[in-house]
C-alpha cells in the first residue's frame, strides 16, 4: 500500500490541499501528516492566499482516520503520548492559518480526519457522508484534551458522548441540523458549491476573518486542563494493544479493561 501524499494546487486566491491515499481512503501515515504540517507553514505567510480547500482524493472519503497499522509500533505509554502532542501540533497548524478554510467531506470522514475536519472554519458534504470516532469499538485508543475540547465545541456534549462511547457514525445531514456541516450538496453540484464559497470569502475584508477566527480559537482552547495521565492510561493498557492488533488481524478486540 502506498505510503500516499498531501499535496497543494493554486487557483487563483484559492490553494486546494488534497489528502490522496485513495486505496486506503486516505487514511493517513507519517509522511503525510509532516506533508500537512510543511504545506500548512508555507500557507500561513503567504498573503496571496485568501482561501484553502481540503479535500480527500477517490470521491469515497475525505480522511478515514490514521493508517492503524503504524500503531504496531508502539510499545509503551509514553508512544501514546508523544503521538498525540505531534497530532496537535498539525491539527493546530490547520486551526491556526489566517485565512479561511473549507473543507470538502465527500465520503468518510472518520477519526484524525473528523480532527481534521473540525479544525477547518466550514464544512460541505455530499449525502451519505458518514462522520465518526469509533474508537471505542475498533481501537481502543483516546484524544487529546484539545481534540475533546475542538469535539464538544463542533458537536456539543451530547452527541460528542454518542460518537465517543457508542462508536456511532452520524450522517452529514445530521451534522448539519446542528451547523457542523454548513451544506449537504449533491456530489454533481459540491464543485459549484466550494467555488461559490471560496469567491465569497475571498471578496471579504481579510483582517477582519483573520482576527476573527483567531479571537474563536482563543476562547475554544482557553482553559483547556491537562490530560497526559489519561493518554497513558490508554495507550499503555492491553486494551489497546489488543485494539491494535485486532484491527489489523480484522477481529473483533477482547476488551478487558486492563
Amino acid at each position: 500500500m502506498s505510503d500516499g501524499e498531501v499535496r497543494i494546487a493554486r487557483e487563483g486566491p484559492v490553494a486546494y490541499v488534497t489528502f490522496d491515499r485513495a486505496a486506503a481512503r486516505n487514511a493517513m501515515t507519517w509522511d503525510m501528516y509532516q506533508q500537512l504540517g510543511a504545506i500548512c507553514a508555507a500557507l500561513k505567510d503567504d498573503a496571496s492566499v485568501r482561501v484553502v480547500v481540503f479535500r480527500g482524493a477517490g470521491g469515497k472519503a475525505f480522511i478515514a482516520g490514521t493508517d492503524i497499522a503504524q500503531f504496531k509500533s508502539f510499545t509503551s505509554a509514553e508512544d501514546g503520548v508523544k503521538y498525540e502532542h505531534t497530532m496537535e501540533q498539525y491539527l493546530v497548524a490547520i486551526e491556526a492559518l489566517p485565512m479561511p478554510t473549507i473543507a470538502v467531506l465527500d465520503g468518510w470522514t472518520v477519526g484524525g480526519g473528523l480532527a481534521i475536519a473540525s479544525c477547518c472554519d466550514l464544512r460541505v458534504a455530499v449525502p451519505g457522508a458518514r462522520l465518526g470516532i469509533p474508537i471505542a469499538r475498533t481501537l481502543g485508543n483516546c484524544l487529546s484534551m484539545e481534540n475533546y475540547a475542538r469535539l464538544v465545541a463542533s458537536l456539543g456534549p451530547a452527541l460528542s458522548k454518542r460518537i465517543l462511547l457508542l462508536g456511532d457514525m452520524v450522517t452529514a445531514e445530521e451534522a448539519k441540523t446542528i451547523g457542523f456541516v454548513l451544506d449537504v450538496v449533491a456530489p454533481e453540484a459540491i464543485d459549484a458549491r466550494v467555488t461559490e464559497l471560496c469567491a465569497q470569502l475571498s471578496s471579504n475584508a481579510p483582517i477582519t476573518m483573520r482576527v476573527s477566527k483567531e479571537a474563536i480559537r482563543r476562547l475554544q482552547h482557553a482553559g483547556i486542563p491537562g490530560g497526559d495521565d489519561l493518554i497513558r492510561q490508554t495507550y499503555g493498557s492491553d486494551d489497546f494493544r489488543d485494539g491494535v492488533r485486532a484491527f489489523v488481524e480484522k477481529r473483533k478486540a477482547q476488551w478487558t479493561g486492563r
